[in-house]
């Protein structure tokens, strides 16, 4: 079995001309199109940056036990108040730590589901099938 030599090795020449940019010597049309795909990444990476800060000041608010326990989150998930009635302190405490955690996961549940909304929608207008970090 012939040993190969490890890529690096290798000359520049016959490294560079064997990528599909590098064919038919003096061919550049394909760096008009990297440009813009750079240029497509930047922009993305900005307005994906902008909806974050959009999000931030967006909230939800979710409610356990008939509105007892009430959690509101910002449009990143973190929480940002939490309300309990007043009926509620002389209760079972158990039963109180049980709603607060239920209203603290759906509040960061549809915080969760806001974010990536808005994250399709950014994707949507993408020339070509892209994947966008949910």
């Amino acid at each position: 079995m012939p040993v190969s030599t490890p890529p690096w090795t290798r000359s520049t020449s016959s490294c560079w001309s064997s990528l599909p940019l590098w064919k038919g010597r003096g061919n550049f049309r394909h760096m008009a199109d990297l440009s813009s795909l750079l240029q497509l990444g930047q922009q993305m990476q900005w307005r994906l940056s902008e909806i974050q800060s959009q999000l931030a000041q967006q909230t939800v608010t979710c409610s356990a036990g008939g509105g007892i326990v009430q959690a509101t989150a910002d449009g990143r998930g973190q929480i940002r108040a939490i309300k309990i009635a007043p009926q509620a302190a002389s209760g079972d405490i158990e039963m109180l730590e049980d709603l607060v955690l239920a209203a603290v996961a759906e509040a960061q549940k549809r915080a969760a589901e806001l974010y990536q909304a808005e994250v399709r929608k950014l994707a949507s207008g993408l020339p070509f099938p892209f994947q966008l970090p949910l």
